[in-house]
């Protein structure tokens, strides 16, 4: 593993430095700076997506967008390594990545193993260039840590499929194109076995898309309520049960995308303690905070090789395992802690529900933590993949290995 550029990854990191500094929204860097932990400091959604946008349609253009994606769907078929480069160098303009993360993240390896060459063509350089925003459908009210548990219908019909039930916290819904969604296709065997995954057109006639307002006032994620909606077979991703194994997929990218670039809050907080308070000196002179200074600067050092782990894996053309969830689990949990601790160290300030920068920006990144740990796995999830599939610990006992249509669930209200 190197972790210094090579002279071709240096020369490639200037030219991508001098493009960015060309290039890049300058005049929207506060507001952007603003957004690193979920906040809204635009106008208006609408504004916020116009300047992702135009941001991410300017990258494509000139060659900058999903690098490691092959030519012909809109990438450049580099390797990790530049993909990790120009995101460093592109730094805090890497904020306005967020309504493309699922799509670009999640969603376009998935159709790169299971589409059809002729969907990959269609719908991937749209992906590639922020024309089109995709979400995931996969959680739902009674499905959600455990995903398998998935009842959303998918009745066969002619031509295709007919889907009905319901998903919930889908992150973007309300201004995605499309969708992948995963659903229930045979109760008959067990639950693992009996889902099968289609994409699907966000327009449709018989979904439903309903915002949820959120802690911090923005409404992220949604329910989504499909009645009898039609779907063309040739929009089924792998085959009629293996909807498993093609969730997995997404699922690996999502953990490793999530843990790999969400921001962790140290830089914040180390800002936060230099500064001198209003009644004595700055926070760094007192040695209990240089002792969680120490711990925090450990762990997101430690994060950040875990990424680099990652990248050697990629580059050498192997797929990483379990310890995707690693940056995932430990790093959205820092964040909370981070947060916490900086707002106890705002004292009364800390302590309002609106405020200044300082204020508004550990409150977003409370928030924003307590959101991370639940998205992508939840941290019990997470512990459990850890220990069965990396440490060899003992499964947890399981009372629904039976057909799906056995297992028990909750009256429906």
């Amino acid at each position: 593993m190197n972790l210094t550029d090579l002279p071709p990854q240096a020369a490639f990191r200037l030219q991508a430095r001098e493009w960015i500094q060309l290039h890049a929204p300058w005049d929207q860097l506060r507001r952007i700076r603003r957004m690193r932990f979920a906040g809204q400091p635009f106008d208006s959604e609408h504004e916020w997506l116009d300047v992702a946008r135009r941001w991410q349609r300017k990258k494509f253009d000139a060659g900058w967008a999903c690098l490691v994606w092959p030519v012909e769907y809109g990438g450049r078929g580099l390797g990790p390594t530049e993909n990790v480069i120009f995101q460093e160098e592109e730094g805090l303009f890497a904020e306005l990545f967020g309504p493309f993360m699922i799509g670009q993240g999640f969603v376009a390896p998935t159709l790169m193993q299971y589409a059809s060459e002729a969907h990959k063509r269609r719908f991937l350089p749209p992906l590639a260039s922020g024309e089109s925003i995709w979400c995931q459908l996969f959680s739902e009210p009674g499905a959600g840590s455990d995903l398998a548990g998935v009842r959303l219908r998918a009745t066969p019909c002619e031509g295709g499929w007919r889907l009905s039930g319901q998903k919930v916290w889908t992150s973007g819904a309300h201004h995605s194109s499309h969708g992948l969604v995963l659903t229930r296709t045979d109760a008959d065997v067990p639950k693992h076995q009996g889902m099968t995954m289609f994409f699907v057109d966000m327009a449709s006639l018989g979904i439903t898309v309903r915002p949820i307002r959120q802690l911090s006032g923005i409404s992220h994620f949604n329910e989504v309520f499909f009645d009898d909606v039609f779907v063309p077979d040739d929009q089924r991703l792998g085959d009629i049960g293996g909807g498993w194994k093609v969730a997995l997929t997404t699922l690996s990218n999502e953990r490793m995308t999530l843990g790999a670039s969400t921001p962790l809050g140290f830089d914040e907080l180390f800002a936060l303690v230099r500064r001198p308070g209003a009644e004595g000196p700055a926070p760094i002179e007192t040695p209990g905070v240089r002792e969680r200074l120490a711990e925090w600067y450990a762990k997101v050092t430690g994060l950040r090789y875990g990424v680099y782990r990652i990248l050697a894996t990629l580059e050498r053309g192997e797929r990483p395992g379990p310890e995707v969830a690693v940056g995932k689990l430990m790093g959205a949990r820092t964040t909370q802690d981070i947060a916490a601790f900086g707002l106890d160290l705002l004292g009364a300030r800390g302590r309002a529900a609106a405020g200044d920068d300082d204020v508004s920006q550990f409150h977003d990144m409370f928030c924003f933590g307590a959101i991370h740990r639940i998205e992508g796995g939840t941290d019990e999830v997470l512990r459990n993949i850890l220990a069965e599939r990396a440490l060899g610990l003992p499964p947890e006992p399981r009372a629904d290995r039976g057909p799906f249509r056995d297992v028990p669930c909750a009256a429906p209200t």
